[in-house]
């Protein structure tokens, strides 16, 4: 007996691929996760930058560096490489990661000035979770607006004969 396609351990095909596409997602996401910290934390040691700001810039660096993993690595299948596909795809690519850069700095500044959260510990926490909620965001967003699956291209085909159309009436061919 086969265990492809049998038994309780046998996965979809459809739920394989989410579950791949989710493990590839979040391995450049925790790449993203560790820059966008060790820039966050640098900044915040070696200048006098408030707190906001230097996550800003951190988010961003970690938004370039992620682009080039979710093109070429997660969604590689996905994406086209002529120059009209490319230029839509990094427009949107840019719109939803400023929506999820203001997610997170928001879930930042809301906790440092509005809560008064404030110190290394207090900003990483914040940053943390900050980084979660917009990271639900983009999986969302990345994969439905950005990295659409690709439609393919229609192939060519003679056309199918039509039916003759059967005989009305009469004794139908007896």
């Amino acid at each position: 007996m086969s265990a492809v396609g049998s038994g309780r351990h046998a996965v979809p095909s459809r739920w394989g691929k989410l579950y791949g596409e989710i493990a590839k997602f979040g391995l450049v996401g925790a790449s993203g996760f560790v820059v966008n910290l060790a820039v966050f934390n640098a900044i915040r040691t070696f200048t006098q930058w408030q707190t906001v700001r230097a996550s800003v810039v951190a988010t961003a660096v970690a938004i370039l560096t992620n682009y080039l993993g979710l093109r070429y690595f997660t969604y590689r299948e996905r994406t086209r490489e002529d120059r009209g596909s490319r230029r839509k795809e990094m427009s949107l690519f840019l719109f939803f990661s400023a929506v999820g850069l203001v997610i997170e700095n928001g879930v930042l500044y809301a906790a440092t000035y509005g809560l008064g959260f404030d110190g290394t510990i207090a900003n990483n926490v914040s940053k943390f979770v900050g980084i979660g909620i917009a990271t639900l965001f983009r999986f969302w967003s990345y994969r439905t607006w950005v990295f659409r699956t690709a439609t393919p291209e229609p192939a060519t085909r003679s056309p199918r004969p039509t039916p003759e159309p059967l005989p009305v009436g009469g004794s139908g061919g007896r």
